[in-house]
């Protein structure tokens, strides 16, 4: 270990002449030398810079200066800024400045990123033992898990999750706003870290980890590749999380109903751990295969069409991805951002074409999306169902974590474009995408001219300073036919024998206007919904095809300050009532073959005789990207008429059941879940939670309770429906309060006697509802008895308020 550290001091020091960004990632180009120039990615990043531009530096440091006992120069922002979360935005931001900085060289970036790095250190300094926390009682949190009370970690909303923003906020500041004061907080913050959690054995740790932590890993093995310090090392691997850790490890997949962005950020520090560790470590391989095996399993079996995944934040057991169907809440921007790091991050171990692939279908389809082009709000839900609809952020308004994310992404559109290998003397290209990129260490410029995807190839201009040999990578996407590809160089087409799915080398002696040309092909296919088989999308090469339905009844469309105005409440559409697609496949992708261009619209199709729906006979396709302020279709209902005949017979009164009880629903809780009942300030008292065919529960047991606050937005005629399990046992006799007044005292140990769910609706009083916008609903168990499992809390109308609408 000594020998190792010492090696790893020796190569930080010869950093010295490298930038901070190729210090941490060799193979990247900086920021600053990949310049894109036309295109949506470079009008994402610059619109991107307007909206960072309008947040309140000073109001996102006051959870710090409160923390800290310094006096706030501005009161805190609202929503989960001032909820529990307090401060998590502060490091989001400080990363979203630093990395505009470097991609766009704009100054007045440099300078906030500068004034919350001064800012962070007068914290530090003020704390007087290297923390940086916003999130209220954080003393208290860090004295408490010395003690090694770790327990208290669900006393606050996520807190390492929420530290962990701080500190990439931090290194980024440092690794791409080259601002070195900025490592010396961060390395002194991870030092309190190490403290903080010196005392706790391996089972303390676990159960801590057990609570969201974020990519508390990741940083970690970014201190030590920054210092070769081991004690990093070991922290990193003590942030492992053996629950995911050792399955991953293991090829085994537990991520069924697991909160899909807890586990995410885990995998990207195992591979930060592979990546750095020696190959002859003994833990190397178990690291190595847990990144390696997560990131297969959420690609090729738990993501959707546009690269995202998740509904209601969950990853769907196979038998629930069904779910997305009928889900407002669809894959979560914040998971995609993830999996591009990881992405990133096991490209630079071994340069697939499979990681480009799924980089550039998730940058496309998910990524970009999830800004609107216009007024820049972030998006954070993008819903699966047919005919929804999705909100977007305003600057100040929805402090939500996607909102974090969301600042960051539009910045490092040029990050992946190109990469290199010194060692091989090799130059990667991984995306078309029109840009400039300045190779200083070779003094070669190349230029990328294209407008893909509305056309079908690029055209590389390669400008060394004098005659040059290194070997060009083109990427064969796994979406171009075989003996489709062309990559030619003068007169030479080096994509002859090429296989999709693979790197087209062209190794030479470069000149100066030596000219690539790259054709290629898209088809078009048909991607079906993971274990959905009669839900289909539609994918033209690598871009998701949508189309637009509607712009009726979309409430919430750019959010305010409430607690769940990330969710686009707006009236969920019935699968027979939205646009779908009865045919053969065969036929159908025969029709698709047969799409025809809009005129005066690129890359937007007709397909003549694809929806026998009238109304939707003439719909068009379009990239799902461009799509905003509008109810839109990703997935399509899709199987033989006969089918369709039987299908719709089988779930047509089902539907409408459901239809009717989302029209019926003021308020709704998903117990066990985390961010449904951390959104209803939950608090409980010797209670449980679990899964249960695919759904998450909660119970109190001996006397215990656990209630939530729900609002009834006025309504005064309000029924309570709970949802339980049909064949409990055991002792199971609980009381049902709202605002202290029991409402119902249940029994449901022989109930029912069926392996159903089964909802129960208990009336409140009038008396309990007047003149109130919320009520608190506690489940309250007797001595030696359970309340629950309780898997769903709903506030109803009446049906007879819905029935006409």
């Amino acid at each position: 270990m000594k020998k190792k550290w010492i090696l790893l001091l020796l190569i930080t020091i010869s950093f010295t002449s490298l930038t901070a960004q190729d210090a941490l990632y060799p193979n990247t180009f900086p920021l600053g030398d990949v310049r894109i120039t036309a295109g949506p990615f470079k009008h994402a990043c610059d619109l991107n810079v307007k909206v960072l531009l309008q947040y309140d530096t000073d109001r996102l440091l006051a959870p710090f200066l409160r923390e800290a006992g310094l006096p706030k120069k501005a009161e805190t922002y609202g929503n989960w800024e001032k909820d529990g979360l307090d401060g998590h935005i502060g490091g989001h931001y400080l990363t979203a400045l630093a990395i505009h900085y470097a991609a766009t060289g704009n100054l007045e970036c440099k300078k906030r990123m500068d004034y919350m790095v001064s800012e962070f250190a007068r914290v530090q300094q003020a704390n007087g033992d290297g923390s940086i926390c916003g999130f209220p009682n954080s003393k208290k949190f860090a004295e408490e898990i010395r003690k090694g009370n770790v327990g208290i970690v669900w006393n606050y909303w996520v807190a390492w999750y929420n530290m962990h923003k701080t500190y990439a906020g931090l290194r980024d500041a440092w690794l791409y706003g080259k601002n070195e004061k900025a490592k010396k907080i961060f390395l002194k913050f991870c030092d309190w870290g190490v403290d903080v959690i010196s005392n706790l054995d391996d089972r303390q740790m676990e159960r801590m980890l057990d609570n969201e932590f974020g990519g508390m890993n990741e940083v970690y093995a970014d201190a030590w590749q920054m210092t070769g310090n081991p004690k990093y090392l070991d922290t990193a691997k003590r942030f492992s999380h053996k629950q995911i850790f050792d399955s991953m490890a293991r090829h085994i997949d537990n991520l069924d109903n697991k909160h899909a962005n807890t586990q995410v950020p885990k995998a990207v520090g195992y591979q930060r751990v592979a990546e750095l560790n020696s190959k002859t470590a003994p833990d190397y391989n178990d690291f190595m295969t847990a990144a390696e095996f997560f990131w297969e399993t959420v690609v090729s079996h738990r993501s959707l069409s546009l690269g995202g995944n998740s509904r209601g934040e969950h990853f769907p057991e196979a038998g629930k991805c069904s779910d997305y169907m009928h889900e407002r809440q669809g894959p979560e921007s914040c998971n995609t951002n993830n999996m591009l790091k990881l992405t990133e991050g096991l490209f630079r171990m071994h340069p697939k074409v499979e990681y480009a692939d799924f980089y550039e279908r998730a940058m496309y389809n998910h990524i970009l999306s999830t800004q609107h082009p216009e007024h820049g709000g972030y998006v954070y839900f993008t819903p699966a169902c047919p005919s929804h609809y999705r909100v977007y952020s305003a600057p100040g308004k929805a402090m939500w974590c996607c909102v974090g994310t969301g600042m960051e992404n539009h910045g490092k559109y040029g990050q992946f474009i190109y990469t290199h290998d010194m060692a091989d003397n090799a130059l990667y290209v991984n995306l078309f995408i029109p840009s400039e990129l300045n190779w200083k260490e070779k003094k070669i410029k190349i230029v990328q001219e294209t407008d893909f995807p509305n056309e079908e190839g690029t055209t590389l201009t390669v400008n060394p300073s004098k005659a040059t040999q290194f070997k060009l990578l083109i990427r064969y996407p796994s979406w171009v036919e075989q003996g489709k590809m062309q990559v030619v160089c003068n007169g030479v087409d080096y994509a002859k024998s090429a296989q999709p799915g693979s790197y087209i080398a062209i190794d030479r002696q470069w000149s100066k206007g030596d000219v690539v040309e790259v054709k290629t092909p898209m088809t078009v296919k048909i991607e079906e919904l993971p274990n959905v088989p009669n839900a289909i999308s539609i994918m033209r090469g690598p871009i998701l095809l949508g189309a637009r339905t509607g712009t009726e009844n979309m409430p919430g469309l750019i959010a305010g300050d409430g607690r769940w105005e990330h969710i686009a409440h707006g009236s969920l559409v019935s699968l027979f009532d939205a646009p779908y697609i009865i045919g053969e496949r065969s036929d159908i992708l025969n029709k698709l073959n047969n799409m025809r261009p809009v005129e005066g619209k690129s890359f937007s199709f007709t397909v003549p005789g694809l929806f026998t729906q009238e109304k939707y006979k003439n719909l068009i396709l379009e990239p799902f990207y461009g799509i905003h302020d509008s109810r839109y279709m990703m997935y399509w209902l899709s199987m033989s008429e006969p089918a369709f005949r039987e299908y719709k017979q089988a779930v047509e009164a089902e539907e409408r059941g459901r239809m009717i009880l989302d029209k019926r629903t003021v308020d709704m809780v998903s117990s066990g879940e985390q961010q449904p009942e951390s959104d209803h300030a939950m608090k409980t008292q010797d209670s449980h939670r679990g899964v249960h065919a695919g759904e998450a529960w909660r119970d109190a047991r001996n006397g215990g309770y656990f209630e939530y606050t729900l609002t009834t937005k006025g309504n005064e005629n309000l029924s309570l429906m709970v949802r339980y399990w049909g064949a409990e046992s055991g002792s199971r006799s609980f009381d049902i309060l709202v605002d202290g007044q029991t409402i119902a005292t249940e029994n449901i140990v022989g109930k029912w006697k069926k392996d159903l769910f089964c909802n129960v609706e208990y009336n409140i009083p009038a008396t309990l509802l007047k003149s109130k916008d919320k009520i608190t609903v506690r489940f309250q168990s007797k001595p030696d008895t359970t309340a629950g499992g309780i898997f769903a809390v709903r506030l109803l109308v009446p049906e007879s308020m819905v029935m006409d609408k």
